[in-house]
This record gives C-alpha cells, sequence and structure tokens, in this order.
C-alpha cells in the first residue's frame, strides 16, 4: 500500500475511533453505576462521577469493600 493510501485508511479509522470514545464517555454519564460493599448495595442509578464520590464518602465512613459495578451487576448483590 502506498503512503497515500495508508494516510486515506488512517483518516477513515480515526472518525470510527472517536464515536467509539463518545460512546465510553456516554456510558460513564449515564445512571449506569452502583456501589456495592460486602455487606449490601449502597447506592445505585449513579453516573461514574457520582459513583466515585459516594464511595470515597463511604470509605472515609470506614465502609469496607467498596466497589463501583454496574446496576445490573448490583442486582445481584444479596
Amino acid at each position: 500500500m502506498s503512503e497515500q493510501g495508508t494516510k486515506q485508511q488512517q483518516q477513515q479509522e480515526m472518525p470510527d475511533q472517536a464515536a467509539a470514545q463518545n460512546e465510553i464517555v456516554s456510558e460513564l454519564e449515564q445512571p449506569l453505576w452502583s456501589v456495592v460493599s460486602f455487606a449490601r448495595k449502597e447506592a445505585g442509578g449513579l453516573t461514574y462521577t457520582e459513583a466515585e464520590r459516594k464511595l470515597a464518602e463511604l470509605d472515609s465512613a470506614g465502609v469496607t469493600g467498596l466497589c463501583i459495578v454496574t446496576n445490573e451487576a448490583a442486582a445481584r448483590v444479596h
């Protein structure tokens, strides 16, 4: 493939990569996230940024076993 052909291929791939990046960002901004602990689901229906804040708040309160998961995964926590 010529150098020009390679550049054209790279330019065609860039919009696809940008679209994938936007999709990832969109999921982080959607209320798809929950915070769970060893004991239970602590909060749900959060954006990822809200979940990070909640996790920090609970961590400073001494709650153990914290992690951020999807709401779907949190629904399976008993």
